[in-house]
């Protein structure tokens, strides 16, 4: 990268965890040090937990950077910190090329691409997926890029974008029924249609710097999702459905995997703790200066099980990709 071409962002990352009740542990697996690619470099990663602990840091089977947390103490209060700062490139992939069906199909082995031509838990064929394409006239077109460009501005057009609709848990027939949802939905509809085209597609869990515009739909104080789609010639490309566009220089992908579950920025098990409360809190400013965080994103959900129901464990499951 040279100069030119290339400027810095600095991320940061908060998520408090409250409980109504103690916990005596937690643990949970973090996915939010961004992936080394050709358009992105990591300059800079740390973490920060409370109560205190230190992070191991693992490779999931999808290459993603992930770190797990064991605290074994009593407490009602949990924060996570991630703080990185990025280089990443201006320059567009050039996506000129058209690779035709026949190509896609000679060039994708199904055993190596299996997880992203294949149902997962949260991309599925369904009835009305089904109902959604016909209504839409959604089909393929001359190529498999110009099908998914074609599809990303449909789903744009349809969909309303609509924090809070949905939680992460939520199923794709949801969004198609009520037309409404967030990033992750949107992103998932689109796999569920290219994978029917047997176009390997994947989840990208990461960020978006609206470069101060606020022409991007992306929520206040959270992460962001798009999809990336295996294409012969161009290798994986990204598309971001929310947005309506390929994905650039403003884009910063953490992590990847089949749906939102492969890719969740946290993830974990509680013992204890009833009902739990969420905040989330993130900026993202350019040129290395810690930008001003928007006010908490708040959630509210009951994770884990009381003392009382142990020794079964809770599932914390922190829901950022809105």
């Amino acid at each position: 990268m040279t100069p030119l071409a290339a400027y810095r962002l600095r991320i940061e990352h908060t998520s408090e965890f409250r409980y109504r009740e103690s916990v005596s542990g937690s643990f949970l697996i973090l996915r939010l040090q961004p992936r080394q690619c050709t358009r992105q470099r990591l300059l800079g990663f740390a973490l920060h937990i409370s109560p205190p602990a230190d992070p191991v840091a693992f490779g999931d089977s999808f290459g993603n950077a992930c770190h797990l947390v064991s605290i074994y103490r009593r407490h009602v209060h949990t924060v996570v910190r991630s703080t990185l700062e990025v280089e990443v490139s201006t320059d567009r992939d050039p996506i000129d090329q058209r690779p035709s069906w026949e190509s896609l199909t000679a060039a994708t082995d199904p055993i190596r691409y299996w997880d992203f031509l294949n149902p997962s838990r949260l991309v599925f064929p369904c009835a009305a997926l089904d109902s959604f394409i016909a209504a839409r006239e959604i089909r393929r077109s001359a190529d498999p890029l110009s099908s998914l460009l074609d599809t990303a501005a449909e789903l744009h057009r349809t969909f309303t974008y609509e924090p809070g609709s949905t939680a992460v848990h939520s199923p794709l027939t949801h969004t198609l029924e009520t037309g409404r949802g967030v990033c992750q939905d949107y992103t998932h509809v689109m796999l569920a249609i290219a994978r029917s085209w047997r176009i390997p597609g994947r989840y990208v869990s990461g960020y978006l710097h609206n470069e101060g515009t606020g022409e991007l739909q992306s929520a206040v104080s959270a992460s962001h999702a798009w999809a990336e789609f295996r294409l012969p010639g161009l290798g994986w490309v990204g598309i971001d459905p929310t947005n309506n566009t390929v994905a650039d220089h403003r884009h910063v992908p953490v992590a990847i995997g089949r749906d939102y579950h492969d890719a969740a920025p946290t993830r974990g098990t509680i013992f204890g703790g009833g009902d739990s409360g969420l905040e989330v809190r993130v900026s993202v400013a350019k040129g290395g200066a810690a930008g001003v965080a928007a006010p908490p994103r708040v959630e509210t959900r009951t994770y884990g099980l009381r003392p009382e129901a142990l020794p079964s464990p809770g599932i914390v499951s922190a829901l950022h990709n809105q």
